[in-house]
């Protein structure tokens, strides 16, 4: 999944469509996150061991395919790419190019999320 926890994304679909937020968690395994503020629904908690009961408000999930990371130059919803960082923070398609890059051997280099129409890094 190309969204991540922290992230500020917009969303694209909805009730809520075109409302930016941040990214409190995320579902993997269901491709769902949960913005902040965002997707509220009401929860009927009945009281228990001293926790107060009644009628609550709290963040329900939003599939990912329904939001889209935020660029802060655009000022819109943008789609990313992975890349890899190499040597002098030059990107590179391919974990294999950006190893190479660097003079002396390495064992690790850094996936990072690209937007192609802006240059950004995420």
């Amino acid at each position: 999944m190309k969204i991540k926890s922290g992230d500020v994304v917009i969303i694209l679909s909805g009730k809520e469509r075109g409302m930016q937020g941040r990214v409190l968690r995320v579902d993997t395994k269901n491709d769902r996150v949960v913005i902040e503020g965002r997707n509220l629904v009401k929860v009927h908690r009945k009281e228990m061991n001293g926790r107060a009961g009644g009628i609550i408000s709290k963040e329900a999930s939003v599939h990912a395919s329904n939001v889209a990371l935020y660029s802060e130059k655009l000022k819109r919803g943008v789609r990313v790419c992975s890349r890899y960082v190499g040597e002098g923070d030059k990107l590179f398609t391919s974990k294999h190019e950006a190893l190479n890059s660097y003079s002396e051997p390495v064992e690790h280099v850094k996936k990072v999320r690209y937007c192609v129409k802006t240059g950004e890094v995420f």
